[in-house]
């Protein structure tokens, strides 16, 4: 990838396909003479955010597209760059053809997530901000939404900019009782440092708590649908996507693989997971299902068991230990109970005639504690990286506190395990230069963006 002040590009930032309207977006140094070349000179005589009417033209006059122009000039622009925005028509090969001739004119094209990494380059967004386009963009629930335009206002990136600022003071002071030992400084400076660093660890530990949190929101909570076979599994995935995903077969062992559907339930993702009735098979392929769905109750955040109420009472199956939330539903209650369910604690539900159905709704969103209420007032949502990078912060901490704690210990090792923190913590909004880790996550971006 070029750097940002040497290289304009373009690409489309709407999605693929027929549209009614298709966006192609132009950012850089010549943003504008490309735009000239293809439009007529009509660019450079825009006045800023004011939206005309152009038409694309190649080489020989010929018309491509008829449509309207917006001019961005930098540093007012979401790049930070001049920039320039073309709305036309929404047709595949029109839309190719655009590009194209911006192409042709100067522009070359803009690689995955490279508009962000240039606003995010240029000072316009911090590295949380510009995750939160991400998040945003691939929202699934109004809770997601919600927590990606905190993190896409800066709420993450300030805090923890907020909470590197004051490691860098604690450094700082640290250092000069070091460096300048005959100096008059505070004698209670160790007991002072170790209470401010204290009151940065609550903030990280804040942060780190809303971890399970983000992972939910981001991917959803892994709600594993099991049990016998031909009890009704596929029935209640299908009744709870609200569509037929999965066959229903009276015959025992149909379904033979794992499947995977997303449905928002109360604003909270579940990823649905449908598995292969477990029982013993002489079935090769029937077994490897069987394994899989072993594996998918291990790894699940909600185990719903499901069960033929109108059948006597099984012995109970031995599954794999799991500390996820588990709900018994006993289903196919249209057809009468068996009296050996009589007492049991379930959720009662009919696929056929959906019966129980809000019942179970409300008894998965009680089951996962997990609403608007308990969010928080202010959404901030963490995810795998921020994770990582502020339990290291929280690691390097407490070894500063250790030393800083015991008598005669070497203030300068204290020194390095909170240069460390503040290298960790500066991770998270890109305080840090890191090629790599930028290279990461703008290559998750989709082109145009």
């Amino acid at each position: 990838m070029a750097p940002a002040h040497t290289s304009t590009i373009a690409a489309v930032a709407s999605p693929m396909g027929v549209g009614a309207i298709s966006l192609i977006r132009i950012s850089g140094p010549q943003a504008l003479a490309v735009a000239d070349l293809a439009c007529g000179g009509i660019a450079s005589t825009s006045m800023p955010r004011l939206v005309r009417r152009c038409k694309i033209r190649d080489e020989s006059g010929a018309v491509i597209d008829d449509g309207l122009i917006t001019v961005f000039h930098g540093p007012n622009s979401f790049t930070g760059e001049d920039t320039v925005e073309f709305a036309g028509h929404g047709g595949i090969l029109v839309t190719k053809e655009a590009l194209s001739r911006f192409l042709e004119c100067g522009a070359v094209h803009a690689s995955p997530g490279e508009f962000s990494q240039r606003a995010f380059t240029n000072g316009k967004l911090d590295l949380t901000q510009a995750e939160g386009i991400m998040d945003l963009i691939s929202a699934q629930t109004r809770l997601a939404i919600r927590a990606a335009h905190s993190q896409l206002e800066g709420t993450l990136g300030k805090r923890t900019t907020a909470a590197r600022d004051e490691l860098l003071e604690i450094l700082a002071h640290l250092e000069a009782w070091i460096d300048f030992p005959d100096e008059d400084i505070d004698p209670q400076t160790a007991i002072q440092l170790r209470a401010r660093i204290f009151g940065i660890l609550e903030t990280i530990d804040s942060l780190l708590s809303t971890a399970d949190q983000g992972r939910v929101l981001r991917e959803g909570v892994r709600t594993v649908i099991f049990g016998e076979p031909n009890v009704g599994k596929s029935s209640l995935l299908n009744r709870l996507l609200g569509f037929d995903r999965a066959i229903v077969s009276d015959i025992a062992g149909t379904t033979r693989d794992t499947i995977e559907e997303v449905i928002n339930l109360h604003g909270i993702p579940l990823r649905l997971v449908d598995t292969a009735g477990v029982r013993e098979s002489d079935d090769t392929i029937e077994t490897q299902g069987i394994q899989r769905t072993v594996r998918q109750i291990e790894d699940a955040d909600l185990l719903l068991e499901i069960a033929d109420c109108s059948l006597p009472r099984p012995e109970r199956a031995v599954y794999p230990s799991n500390h996820a939330t588990h709900l018994l539903i006993l289903n196919k209650s249209d057809l009468g109970e068996h009296p050996s369910w009589n007492d049991v604690e379930a959720i009662r539900i009919s696929c056929i005639s959906e019966q129980g159905f809000n019942t179970l709704s409300d008894a998965i969103r009680e089951a996962l504690h997990f609403t608007e209420a308990d969010f928080g007032e202010h959404a901030v949502a963490i995810n795998a990286r921020h994770k990582a990078s502020l339990a290291l912060a929280r690691t390097n901490l407490h070894a500063a506190l250790e030393l800083l704690t015991e008598e005669n210990s070497d203030p300068e090792l204290a020194a390095i395990d909170l240069r460390e923190a503040l290298d960790a913590l500066g991770e998270i909004p890109g305080k840090v230069d890191t090629e790599d880790l930028l290279g990461v996550i703008f290559s998750q971006f989709c082109i145009g963006k």
